[in-house]
């Protein structure tokens, strides 16, 4: 199956709606280079900012703009990876979940709005479930699906093997799926934004 085929307007303007009705506040936007100026757009200055891993946050280049410093926010993360002594950054990690942003992207969306999120530790979903004050997730428009049982299909055929394998040929150890968590809806109206993208990005 093409898990990464990008839906047509009238599916992409059904996904919108669904998503707005569950307070996930869809903005679409044509292109990586309009994700990243959106993004940056949606942050406020002074905002602390915790970053999930992400390969379309790196793709649209947001990972890249955080490096550089000049950009008018906390990046939380810089502090996690300064820290050597294991406790000590997991700790720092699970305290990044309350941070004022928390940026990532999630595996799928239904056609009706419902969103798929998971981790091998759950460090993201921590963030998204409840912790940050606000989260906006980037997510290409390949991640539609048509429903929840597609969604999770997707994310066991088509997003671990391929996390897996990047994160192997990076040095790392691979990974696995230790927590998902469906989004049905956010009790916050504002507290969660969402840039779509018409583009293929990340897995």
């Amino acid at each position: 199956m093409n898990w990464d085929k990008i839906p047509d307007e009238s599916v992409i303007d059904k996904v919108m709606a669904g998503m707005r009705e569950r307070n996930f506040n869809p903005v679409l936007v044509p292109d990586r280079q309009s994700a990243l100026e959106k993004l940056k757009q949606m942050i406020p200055a002074g905002a602390g900012v915790m970053t999930g891993s992400s390969t379309t946050l790196e793709q649209i280049g947001f990972i890249e703009y955080l490096a550089q410093k000049n950009h008018p926010w906390l990046n939380i993360k810089d502090g996690i990876l300064a820290e050597k002594e294991a406790q000590k950054q997991r700790d720092l990690r699970r305290a990044a979940t309350i941070s004022d942003y928390f940026i990532g992207s999630v595996q799928a969306i239904t056609e009706t709005g419902q969103v798929v999120g998971a981790d091998a530790t759950g460090s993201r979903q921590g963030g998204y479930v409840y912790g940050a004050k606000n989260v906006i997730w980037v997510v290409g428009a390949n991640k539609i699906v048509s429903d929840l049982e597609k969604a999770l299909k997707r994310l066991i055929e088509h997003c671990v093997p391929l996390e897996d394998a990047r994160m192997k040929s990076s040095g790392g150890t691979g990974t696995f799926i230790g927590k998902i968590v469906i989004y049905e809806r956010e009790g916050l109206p504002q507290r969660i934004s969402t840039i779509l993208v018409k583009e293929k990005l990340g897995f």
